[in-house]
């Protein structure tokens, strides 16, 4: 009988043991994977280090490659920024997509497309997330993207506190009262959230690091527009969205009525609350003189009605469960029409590429000593068209 029991034990270690191996090595090969960002023949003139901003991220995984595109005319500024929320592929991608496109030739377009690079080396625990997404370009050469996390990876910084108290630390408000810093308390888990740590502290958490080198970017270039990029689930009410900063509002309300309408494309003006902190359509127009904006798109791989999660919804947004969901009380419980069924990523990268091209023509136009020319934009109607984001990568 003991012979047994130890058998059975020896079984359990064994499968114990060969578990950890696998997902040791599972979770050490997400960590380290390097996505290719093709720059050779693109606009990029140059990339610098976020670090340069904060030297406190020297070293670290928060300190990722800033891609800067300069057009020869001098103009206006924009800083484009993805992965802000690693699981929401498209704001990420279309990031990737318009810095390998996008040939600025008046002003200078900045894009940050892994904003919260360790967001994206890890997923979120039981959510069944893919860890990458696949593409196929027009050569046939396949890229391979990450999948990841809303929040930072926890082995960058832990534990989490049981409340998280969200301040603006040294920073002085540029668009508000000098008596006006705000405190706020979160859930611990949030000081893991890149879009809850804004304006940032310079020697704090890896997420408040980084958060602290864009503010102080944006300052010291003196950026006139940050477009943060991201996605929500189809029932979330803030959905194919533009959230604007007051400082923003008419820019973003004009840019819908005279651009975006007219291709078709339907958004949400939405203005950015005063009493939520740490966003950056709220800190980054407070603490910085930038125009701050934040799209949303709707992304079915996010949801909770969604089904099966893998990669294929993820990039085709075919959900057989949001299908039904569409169809009762009159689409009412979604904030998308998901009446054909799908909301692929080509679409979601193409509304967030439209909106860009939008709110950056606006400034210029209300702005002119802002201007920013820029061609080779993608074709919108044709992306959503094509439906296949690989023949908008390099």
């Amino acid at each position: 009988m003991k012979k047994k029991g130890l058998v059975s034990t020896c079984i359990i270690l064994a499968v114990a043991i060969f578990m950890a191996v696998f997902t040791g090595i599972s979770f050490s090969k997400k960590r380290n994977f390097v996505e290719d960002v093709v720059t050779a023949g693109s606009a990029v003139t140059k990339t610098v280090k976020l670090s340069t901003y904060n030297p406190n991220l020297a070293g670290s995984f928060g300190d990722v490659d800033i891609y800067v595109l300069e057009g020869a005319e001098p103009g206006g500024q924009v800083l484009i920024l993805g992965g802000t929320h690693a699981n929401e592929p498209a704001g990420h991608m279309a990031a990737i997509v318009m810095l390998e496109q996008f040939v600025p030739t008046k002003g200078t377009v900045y894009v940050i497309p892994d904003i919260c690079k360790s967001g994206l080396s890890h997923n979120d625990p039981l959510e069944g997330t893919p860890q990458y997404l696949h593409f196929t370009t027009a050569g046939g050469e396949t890229r391979t993207f990450h999948f990841g996390s809303r929040a930072s990876n926890p082995i960058d910084q832990w534990p989490d506190p049981d409340t998280y108290l969200h301040t603006s630390g040294e920073w002085q408000p540029l668009n508000l009262p000098a008596n006006a810093k705000t405190t706020q308390t979160l859930s611990g888990s949030e000081v893991r959230n890149q879009n809850r740590c804004y304006p940032g502290i310079a020697n704090g958490t890896l997420t408040e690091k980084v958060s602290y080198a864009v503010t102080n970017m944006i300052n010291t270039l003196k950026i006139d527009m940050v477009i943060d990029l991201h996605e929500s689930s189809p029932e979330y009410a803030v959905n194919n969205a533009i959230v604007a900063h007051e400082n923003a509002k008419e820019i973003a309300s004009m840019a819908y009525s005279l651009n975006l309408e007219e291709q078709g494309m339907k958004f949400k003006i939405e203005p950015s609350p005063i009493s939520l902190r740490g966003l950056t359509h709220r800190e980054l127009g407070d603490y910085t003189d930038a125009f701050a904006l934040l799209c949303e798109v709707g992304n079915p791989s996010q949801g909770r009605f969604r089904g099966f999660t893998d990669e294929t919804l993820a990039i085709t947004g075919k959900d057989p469960c949001y299908k039904v969901a569409s169809e009762i009380h009159d689409g009412k419980l979604l904030y998308v029409d998901y009446s054909s069924g799908d909301f692929p990523i080509s679409l979601r990268v193409a509304r967030h590429v439209a909106a860009v091209a939008a709110l950056v023509e606006e400034m210029g136009f209300e702005y002119p000593e802002k201007e920013i020319l820029i061609d080779n934009i993608p074709d919108v109607e044709e992306m959503i068209e094509t439906d296949d984001l690989g023949l908008w990568l390099r």
